[in-house]
């Protein structure tokens, strides 16, 4: 017996030591990996990683958290911590009129941790099961103050767009641009001539999610579309909306426009219209016309899963169908309708 464990330990340093490994690293504790980073170092290697839309919709609360953990490792904070900052966050979120009490930040700063762990997972900077962002819970959301405005309502803010300002053309363009389409703000500014199929009348649309789809517009809003880009000088890969002097418009344009909307029509001001009313505007015409699947590609939403159910799935919207309802909601004649 002795001789036989002899000859398996002769055996095991042969190995050992063709492996390159001695005896007394075998008795080391192994290495825990790559050491935890601070908040303060890791923050700006997400916010590189991920979209453009991603890092302007948590850049602010990835803010705070560098300001309030700065120098704390990320395996640190409890989900008590998080906690404890999402209810601070809450408290110092500044008071609006159409304000929820601080939900919607104490929701987009979770958010944003959970973003940032999971990227820690992904780069194996901490285990799965070690992530404290997902063992908090995000407050509940209230329903939407948002509706469709009625036909009337609409035609009062086109007048005011179309008869006050510096740029009443541009700001006619936008808000037909939406009211056709339905488009995110994102997916307006995202536009570039490049994307308008003028024979066929479709705007190419990138919004949140990176999604991408081909939109149909009026042949009307298509001349206006293409007029605008000539005449301001839009190249043909960048943003097509832009000021007189060239510039392109940004987030920017679309709160001045509502302010000042609101200071002539005081019910804008009272209830927040916003451009957002415009999706819900043309979107609950289109669910009452022709239907709730064709209304979901009109959105641009996925047709799988989601509170539809399965059935979703089967029951897709061809982009005929969508070119159909726009020509019935503009009363105008479309190529693929």
């Amino acid at each position: 017996m002795s001789g036989a464990g002899k000859a398996e330990r002769d055996a095991a340093r042969l190995l050992l030591a063709r492996l390159g490994i001695s005896a007394a690293e075998l008795v080391q504790p192994a290495s825990e990996g790559p050491p935890v980073p601070t908040f303060a170092e890791y923050v700006p290697v997400v916010a590189a990683a991920v979209s453009t839309g991603t890092r302007r919709a948590y850049g602010s609360y990835w803010n705070r958290v560098v300001e309030q953990w700065g120098d704390r490792r990320l395996d640190e904070p409890s989900p008590s911590d998080i906690e404890r900052l999402a209810e601070e966050v809450k408290a110092r979120v500044v008071v609006r009129r159409n304000g929820r009490g601080g939900r919607s930040a104490a929701e987009h700063l979770i958010a944003a941790l959970r973003c940032l762990y999971r990227r820690a997972v992904a780069d194996g900077l901490i285990a799965q099961e070690a992530n404290p962002a997902l063992r908090v819970a995000k407050p509940r959301r209230l329903p939407s103050t948002r509706r469709a405005l009625a036909d009337a309502r609409l035609a009062e803010i086109s007048q005011v767009a179309a008869s006050s300002g510096d740029d009443p053309a541009l700001d006619s363009l936008l808000l037909r641009l939406h009211v056709e389409t339905a488009c995110r703000r994102g997916g307006a500014l995202a536009l570039r001539p490049v994307d308008l199929d003028r024979e066929q009348c479709l705007v190419l649309l990138r919004e949140k999610g990176e999604t991408v789809r081909w939109q149909p517009v009026s042949p009307t809003l298509m001349r206006y579309l293409l007029r605008h880009a000539e005449q301001r000088h839009a190249t043909e890969e960048g943003p097509l909306l832009r000021y007189r002097s060239g510039q392109p418009i940004t987030y920017r344009r679309y709160d001045h426009l509502w302010v000042r909307i609101g200071e002539h029509l005081p019910w804008v001001r009272a209830q927040q219209i916003s451009t957002h009313w415009l999706r819900h505007t043309t979107l609950t015409w289109v669910e009452r016309n022709f239907g709730y699947a064709i209304a979901r590609a009109y959105a641009g939403h996925s047709g799988t899963g989601g509170d539809a159910g399965t059935t979703s799935t089967y029951v897709r919207a061809t982009v005929h169908e969508v070119a159909a309802a726009l020509a019935a909601l503009t009363s105008e004649p479309h190529p693929l309708a």
